[in-house]
């Protein structure tokens, strides 16, 4: 296990250039510790057994039937148990900030959602992107087969974060866009007005999709490691601003915890899941940990 928490520290990880060996190893860490998978489809039960007929997928015969009755049966099922996955992700040009770590927040969320992907594709469900910034960019339909990692890793391996941010504007487009009931994972990292980021959350669960908030911030962002006078540029519109950060520091510490705790439980009465992440953590035990958490609520 040594050997492959060594494959899995971000600075190792960022000289994997091939997303799908990325999420390899990121994967094959932390699959093993789930032994079931973390994400079930919406609304279903076992309704009944019917006898096998030639055409049906020999993995739905119910072989504790078979071994009482010696015959074939299939279970059925009231819904289908696959889930569709849109993993959502922020263009937004804060999004390729980072101040010390290997990995800019961009890089961090392309990592979790290559590892996502493969998680899902790997479990037969299938899954799609949609890119965003100030408008929405590029939607990839999901797919379950094989050949889907490839092109959702390629096209993730070629984005570069450079726009303005419109979150709750494209997350309403989203919602509008939704067909059917799908699990959104959402990566960013939420710089934008709260309230009309929350609304627009709101409006995609109570469409009925399951949605999973990723919230990146980089690790400056969440721990504040400046002292003196600091001249910080606002990454989206270039504006410039020079504040002593040591006498900052505690009013900043305290605006970016009451800003975590604001998402965290507007999310929780929403039913939408809240992840808080640095680019400090590392991510496969982040993920890790949360998907442990979704399971066991079942």
């Amino acid at each position: 296990m040594a050997a492959v928490e060594k494959y899995l520290k971000p600075e190792v990880i960022n000289q994997i250039k091939r997303l799908d060996l990325r999420a390899q190893f990121v994967v094959k860490g932390f699959l093993q510790g789930l032994h079931a998978s973390p994400f079930h489809g919406f609304s279903v039960e076992f309704s009944e057994h019917r006898r096998y007929s030639p055409g049906d997928d020999p993995k739905d015969i119910d072989w504790l039937v078979y071994a009482k009755t010696d015959k074939y049966y299939i279970k059925k099922f009231e819904a289908e148990t696959n889930i569709t996955g849109y993993l959502a992700m922020d263009l937004s040009q804060s999004m390729g900030y980072t101040h010390r770590q290997e990995l800019t927040k961009f890089d961090y969320a392309i990592c979790l959602a290559a590892a996502l992907c493969y998680l899902m594709v790997h479990q037969q469900d299938p899954v799609g992107l949609i890119t965003f910034d100030d408008r929405l960019r590029d939607c990839l339909a999901p797919k379950s087969k094989r050949s889907q990692l490839g092109k959702v890793l390629s096209h993730l391996a070629n984005l570069q974060p450079t726009g303005d941010t419109e979150i709750a504007k494209c997350l309403t487009q989203i919602a509008a866009m939704l067909r059917h009931r799908s699990l959104v994972m959402l990566f960013s990292d939420l710089l934008g007005d709260p309230q009309e980021i929350l609304r627009s959350l709101r409006q995609l669960r109570h469409g009925g999709h399951d949605v999973i908030l990723f919230h990146i911030l980089d690790e400056a962002e969440v721990t504040f490691p400046f002292d003196g006078l600091i001249e910080f540029e606002d990454p989206e519109s270039s504006d410039r601003l020079e504040v002593d950060a040591t006498s900052f520091r505690q009013d900043y510490l305290r605006e970016i915890n009451d800003f975590r705790e604001a998402f965290q439980r507007d999310c929780l009465q929403s039913g939408i899941d809240y992840v808080p992440l640095d680019t400090s953590m590392q991510f496969d035990k982040a993920l890790l940990e949360y998907l442990l958490s979704r399971r066991a609520r079942g």
